[in-house]
């Protein structure tokens, strides 16, 4: 399986490791450490050193109670760090639901739009429509960042999910927005309980009857504070683990902070599975 995306035809058939570079101020882990231009690009730049396959660049913090910004702040943020991106030879994703964004972004030749609202705000279908190549990550989360807490109730996690999942993968392509363009994120730690995210750790494989590829993103989440008692800080090896087992339930791309531990980690568990060294991984 592959996506197609802007510039790439991503190669799925190997697990795949998106670096996030959070521009923001307010992010739950690395917020303001890059939301200057020479920092964002030394991240940037760092990550594609130690193996990163996609960069996920993003303007918006989207941490339980955060307050969006503008889209014209969104837009100064994102815009220079994406430029510098697109000249560093790997898939640029943008992290972001804001049409006005998606459609600068896109113009620009980003790759990809990873939407944790789906693509549900008014004119940004639109805009993935207008671009026939890039790509979109549709990501499940109820309400909004400031309001998605008090909506964590499900009958079963994982059936509504993945029926949200469905209903919008059918609604992007009856938009004109190829199958082979999309992939899907359960949103981990996004209207969910520690209880609803480890359900859709252990039933994860059941998404894949979606029949398309899986991002899933656990890095230094909450629930990893909660199953280790570790501060935000303290959770890159639980990251790491959390990662691997979902790639072991079929995820196609993991979305991390901490980019060098998580390719290591997927070289030896890609050996092991398959019982030689891969010298171009």
């Amino acid at each position: 399986m592959h996506w197609q995306t802007t510039r790439f035809t991503i190669d799925l058939s190997r697990p795949r490791v998106m670096g996030i570079v959070n521009v923001t101020p307010d992010s739950f882990f690395d917020g303001g450490r890059h939301a200057a231009l020479a920092a964002a690009v030394a991240q940037c730049e760092a990550q594609v050193a130690a193996g990163v396959d996609i960069l996920d660049i993003g303007g918006e913090s989207t941490r339980p109670g955060a307050v969006a910004p503008s889209a014209e702040e969104e837009l100064a943020r994102v815009l220079p760090a994406v430029t510098a991106a697109l000249t560093l030879g790997v898939p640029v994703s943008v992290d972001t639901s804001e049409p006005l964004v998606m459609r600068a972004v896109l113009d620009l030749g980003a790759d990809i739009i990873n939407d944790v609202r789906a693509l549900r705000r008014p004119g940004a279908l639109d805009c993935l429509a207008a671009h026939p190549r890039a790509g979109v990550c549709l990501m499940h989360m109820k309400g909004e960042p400031d309001t998605m807490n008090a909506l964590a109730s499900y009958g079963d996690v994982v059936i509504e999910v993945a029926a949200f999942l469905e209903q919008r993968l059918a609604e992007v392509q009856a938009a004109g927005v190829a199958a082979e363009r999309v992939v899907l994120d359960p949103g981990i730690g996004f209207a969910k309980s520690a209880e609803h995210n480890l359900a859709l750790l252990a039933r994860q494989s059941e998404l894949l009857a979606l029949g398309r590829p899986l991002l899933v993103g656990w890095s230094r989440k909450g629930t990893l504070g909660r199953l280790t008692g570790r501060p935000v800080g303290g959770r890159l090896v639980a990251s790491v683990a959390a990662a691997l087992a979902a790639v072991a339930r079929g995820a196609a791309i993991v979305r991390v902070h901490d980019v060098a531990a998580t390719v290591d980690a997927l070289k030896v568990w890609r050996a092991a599975e398959r019982g030689f060294l891969e010298e171009d991984f």
